[in-house]
């Protein structure tokens, strides 16, 4: 059984306005001993953010899980008046080793009219007791559609190339060094605040067929409930920022050829540790 969390941690604020990595931890413990943890909305050295003083919050994450290996993939990298570096994005942890990693810039197509920023897809490829396994975690465009879309082909793109680089040989004269073929297989995760609801295009434009050979997405939710709508995800408590009726727009997706081991996806409805809730996948592996 492989236990993942996503979740937007809003840079570890709560609905309460305090800003508490240690509390991240704890909630996430207290869903379920998880072996991948897929964080979005990570922030270090950004004393702007509401109740941040500016913690480096990939570093107390990072030691609120000793023993997990975290990939850590910067969005937004600024300067800071003093001359440090402001940074925010997301982030994987992993008790299973990880094989190798990526960091993908997704598209950032210009779009005055809306406020806007650089988002990133952070893949790590982990080896599960089955063999390797791919997980992306994102967090897409929240105001500018254009942008939205342009990543969700990108993630497609992705999708595709990683399915090619699955039939990769091994170059003997190169083994040792940097041209060493690595896994990077087809069958993946992906997880996002999405920033889309399950009625919009933009879903199933993300579940659509890609190329042939190339396995597609599927919502993980539907799988493990057919009869029974998304449980929301963002709006349950903060009613300030989010006023209106609560809705989902974190998914899980599991390639075409891992749906049969989706056994459970659940949204943790209970904390209010950030204005979106914790989902859940248990996966068999």
């Amino acid at each position: 059984m492989l236990n993942l969390i996503t979740w937007n941690i809003q840079w570890c604020r709560g609905c309460d306005g305090v800003v508490d990595p240690a509390r991240i931890a704890r909630v996430c413990r207290e869903t379920a001993d998880a072996d991948v943890l897929c964080f979005q909305e990570v922030a270090r050295n950004f004393p702007d953010l509401d109740g941040s003083r500016g913690e480096d919050q990939f570093a107390l994450l990072a030691k609120a899980f000793p023993g997990f290996e975290r990939v850590a993939g910067i969005a937004v990298d600024v300067r800071a008046p003093d001359g440090s570096r402001r940074q925010f994005g997301n982030a994987i942890f992993s008790r299973l080793p990880v094989v190798q990693a990526f960091r993908h810039l997704l598209p950032f197509p210009a779009d005055p009219e809306v406020p806007g920023m650089q988002r990133v897809a952070v893949e790590a490829v982990i080896q599960a007791a089955s063999g390797p396994l791919r997980v992306t975690t994102t967090h897409l465009a929240y105001y500018s559609a254009n942008q939205r879309a342009a990543q969700v082909g990108r993630l497609c793109e992705l999708q595709s190339d990683a399915a090619g680089h699955a039939l990769d040989g091994i170059h003997a004269e190169k083994e040792g060094g940097p041209f060493a073929t690595q896994p990077r297989p087809a069958s993946a995760i992906l997880t996002a605040d999405f920033n889309f609801r399950p009625d919009d295009p933009l879903y199933a434009r993300l579940q659509a067929p890609i190329a042939p050979g190339v396995p597609a997405f599927r919502d993980s939710w539907p799988i493990a409930h057919p009869a029974r709508p998304h449980e929301p995800t963002l709006g349950v408590y903060d009613k300030d920022q989010w006023p209106g009726e609560a809705f989902c727009c974190d998914f899980i997706f599991v390639t075409e050829d891992l749906a049969s081991r989706v056994e459970d996806v659940v949204v943790n409805s209970a904390t209010d540790a950030s204005d979106h809730q914790p989902v859940l996948l248990r996966l068999g592996w």
